[in-house]
């Protein structure tokens, strides 16, 4: 029988190579579950027995500095991995349910992050991101739901502006998804103090020329992340709303003014991480074969607002008449849909408007 520690790697390293983006442990009342999150899809890999999965992740909560005593709260912890494939960082997640805890490990292979050119679906949109970073001071925010790609966006930037751009770059993230040498990473630790508020307070006393705030959360925050895009700093943030014109309302829920929205934002972003069309398979990817073999399996289509659509946009929050048209999320979709881009399952995945 296989050890704990060599059933643990041997998990890691197939998730790995699966390209998993998550391995869920699901207790249930005689035994445990393992699943694999690839791409959008959550596939069952094997079934394990009760005392097993105990043990398992006893032993990850052990490795990522957990209570392993303590199995009636929620915890959080992470821990980097050396493969021979490479490194691995790892996000550890428990959850306490009726049959033992859940275990859910958020997998990210730290790799060279690919350039906006070829993140985009469509090159034009990469090169209108690119040059918002010519701007020295302002916001530039995206919006979308957790895993699409928003964090992978914001550190293809950050390459692209260390390499054209001779700036002090600083990130504040929960947590620090993608480790980078040449950046100024903070991690928010609220056990010790370090807020989303508190941290950015303190890098804004560090000289930085470009922020990345990993998210807007409260409103506190969000009045700081104004007051440094008014005060001479080029901030990257997200937020969550399902458009980007959600994204105007959303500050405003925050206590930001119309004022303070005219005079900061750039542009606002809202992104969706698309299924491509798979040359071998008409109704879904082989979860062997071609989810393994295929290494752009997905891109990331955006609905931009910004210059005079933004400014139009602003008028219409204000309460006056608007006038204005860009191309939204819907339209960018069945765009790539026509053009033998996209799966048709996409438009039902990320359109939330009434079907035609």
């Amino acid at each position: 029988m296989d050890s704990i520690e060599k059933i643990s790697k041997n998990l890691i390293e197939e998730a790995y190579l699966t390209k998993a983006s998550d391995i869920h442990i699901v207790p249930r009342e005689r035994d445990a579950i393992i699943h694999f999150r690839v791409d959008h899809a959550l596939l069952k890999k094997r079934n394990m027995k009760k005392e097993e999965s105990v043990r398992l992740i006893s032993h990850f909560k052990f490795l990522s500095a957990m209570d392993i005593g303590e199995r009636r709260k929620p915890q959080n912890g992470s821990l980097t991995l050396k493969l021979k494939e490479g490194n691995v960082h790892l996000r550890m997640s428990t959850l306490p349910t009726i049959n033992e805890e859940s275990l859910v490990i958020r997998v990210m292979p730290q790799y060279n992050i690919p350039s906006i050119d070829k993140l985009s679906l469509f090159p034009k949109t990469g090169a209108t991101l690119l040059s918002f970073l010519k701007h020295s001071h302002g916001m530039l925010i995206f919006t979308g739901p957790t895993g699409s790609g928003k964090t992978t966006t914001l550190y293809s930037l950050v390459q692209y502006a260390k390499k054209h751009f001779n700036r002090n770059i600083v990130t504040l993230e929960d947590p620090v998804e993608t480790r980078d040498e040449d950046v100024l990473q903070v991690q928010v630790n609220e056990k010790a103090g370090v807020t989303y508020s508190a941290g950015l307070k303190a890098i804004l006393r560090h000289d930085p020329d470009m922020i990345i705030l990993g998210e807007i959360r409260d409103a506190e925050t969000a009045k700081i992340a104004v007051r440094a895009a008014m005060t001479g700093h080029l901030v990257l943030t997200s937020l969550h709303t399902r458009d980007a014109k959600g994204a105007i309302y959303r500050l405003l829920e925050f206590g930001i003014n119309m004022n303070e929205i005219e005079q900061t934002v750039i542009a606002i972003a809202a992104q969706r991480l698309v299924d491509l069309a798979c040359p071998f398979c008409e109704n879904g990817c082989s979860s062997v074969y071609c989810r393994q073999s295929r290494n752009t399996r997905r891109a990331s289509v955006y609905e931009l607002l910004y210059g005079k659509n933004l400014q139009q946009c602003i008028q219409e929050a204000k309460g006056n008449h608007a006038n204005y048209q860009y191309q939204t999320l819907r339209q960018i979709i069945r765009k790539g849909i026509a053009l033998g881009y996209l799966t048709t399952n996409n438009y039902d995945r990320w359109v939330y408007h009434e079907k035609d």
